[in-house]
């Protein structure tokens, strides 16, 4: 891991730029789409690079449509179908589904115990999911994610949490969180760019709602990479918070 001279950093950026490639990573995203948002070019570099990657979505993603009359079990089905295709866009890899209800997701004890399987079952080197202290933020299943997700990592690394699993239990090395307010630590994602942006657009059914024109959405989701990048100067960047002390 590469560290940067501390007179190069901006007042509030990240000291560190790209973690050595994980053999296994574990991508936790509330709805089908957000792993691909968060961390989708940093994904296609690991796997490109040997990594192993396993998605797992947290809801169903039955209401992600402005149709009052969509079907949403057509719906749900659609959305497994593009998040398995975006995540073979990425390079492949395991894609697990929980199910729970969209809009409703809890950090409670059931969503604990099933993250907290997945991740014994896993053992990942690094965990990547929402960051549930980002200021503001709005809508619940992303702040309730990341909460289960880092109750989920404390749960699995010890051995009387959720017993019941006869799984060993596995501490992560990293803790990868989008979305960060203060963000610490980039991932270089030069050259990854395009495939993350056709991973988002294999998710069709949010076109309207999310994604709008692919030419300006194409711009906005560069764009963004171009800013998270310049924070550690580099051309393109996906920024998170790193935490180590697991």
């Amino acid at each position: 891991m590469k560290v940067l001279p501390v007179n190069e950093l901006p007042e509030r950026g990240p000291v560190t730029v790209d973690l050595p490639t994980p053999a296994r990573v574990l991508a936790v995203g509330a709805h089908p789409d957000d792993v691909e948002f968060g961390c989708g070019a940093t994904l296609a570099k690991w796997a490109a690079a040997g990594c192993e990657v396993v998605h797992l979505v947290l809801t169903d993603g039955s209401k992600g449509s402005w149709d009052a009359g969509e079907d949403r079990a057509s719906l749900v089905a659609a959305r497994q179908r593009e998040q398995v295709a975006a995540a073979e866009i990425l390079g492949g890899g395991q894609v697990g589904f929980c199910g729970f209800p969209d809009g409703e997701l809890r950090n409670g004890v059931r969503e604990q115990w099933e993250v907290c399987r997945w991740i014994r079952t896993v053992r990942p080197d690094v965990v990547v999911g929402h960051d549930p202290w980002r200021r503001y933020r709005l809508h619940p299943d992303h702040r309730n994610a990341g909460f289960v997700v880092t109750d989920a990592v404390v749960a699995a690394r010890d051995p009387l949490f959720f017993s019941d699993q006869d799984l060993q239990p596995h501490r992560p090395r990293a803790l990868l969180l989008w979305e960060a307010d203060e963000p610490n630590h980039v991932e270089d994602v030069a050259g990854f760019a395009g495939t993350k942006v056709r991973a988002l657009l294999a998710h069709r059914s949010q076109h309207r709602t999310t994604m709008g024109d692919p030419a300006s959405f194409d711009e906005a989701v560069t764009g963004q990479l171009s800013r998270h990048g310049a924070l550690a100067g580099v051309a393109q960047g996906e920024a998170f918070r790193l935490m180590t002390d697991l």
